[in-house]
């Protein structure tokens, strides 16, 4: 039965917590192309937390607050991925970026430069650098997109994850680390700057003395570098 201490308890939560789909919302967009509207990241977000308090089980060990995080978060990419807004082209692109990049490092021993990549890729610097512009960040987030193959291993109503997907957690987070420490020097420093300062792009591009446009063509290259090096371990 529904009581009104219930139905108290209920708004209070979705009033405390409709501020943070708007933070999540506005850093998620700031990764995707021009296109895709804040309004509808933030009505997928708001489902996904009217969802959380709908399926919140407070004997799972994880707060509500986690819970919702989670869910808010996995909502607005579920919208991002029913939208496939990338061409087909731009898509082939990636992917042959990713494998050329692979390949190319492996064959340096080294990250490479700028144009290296676009002389790999048969594609003058301006071309690979729209490229980049044009796939930044695909529409995740390089460890959402890795554990999208292997399904979210985090604690959901049916109870804290298991050993199996901690593990799994541990090692793919110990994966991106080290990958993160292999990139330049510069877009090492611009992922920290933005995952860990929470700084976003004009500021970014104020501390790397480069355009907002030019910050996002670096995180792409440095997504596209944690995906290969990610593919290949």
């Amino acid at each position: 039965m529904y009581t009104a201490q219930g139905k108290i308890q209920h708004d209070t939560l979705l009033e405390e917590h409709l501020p943070m789909i708007r933070r999540q919302a506005l850093a998620l967009q700031v990764k995707l192309p021009a296109g895709v509207d804040l309004d509808d990241l933030i009505q997928a977000g708001t489902l996904g937390l009217l969802d959380a308090l709908q399926r919140f089980d407070p004997s799972a060990g994880a707060s509500f607050s986690t819970f919702a995080n989670q869910r808010v978060r996995g909502a607005m990419i579920d919208e991002l991925r029913s939208r496939d807004w990338m061409p087909r082209s731009v898509r082939r692109n990636a992917r042959a970026l990713e494998e050329r990049l692979l390949q190319l490092e492996q064959r340096l021993g080294r990250p490479a430069s700028e144009r290296e990549i676009a002389a790999e890729m048969n594609m003058s610097l301006e071309e690979y650098r729209q490229l980049l512009s044009d796939t930044n960040c695909g529409h995740l987030l390089p460890y959402e997109e890795l554990v999208a193959e292997n399904g979210e291993p985090e604690a959901g109503p049916e109870g804290p994850m298991s050993p199996f997907a901690a593990l799994l957690d541990k090692e793919q987070r110990e994966l991106l680390i080290s990958g993160i420490e292999a990139l330049p020097e510069r877009e090492k420093l611009l992922m920290g700057l933005y995952y860990q300062e929470g700084l976003n792009l004009k500021e970014i591009g104020a501390v790397l003395g480069v355009t907002e446009s030019r910050v996002c063509q670096l995180h792409s290259q440095a997504v596209k570098r944690l995906r290969a090096r990610l593919a290949a371990d």
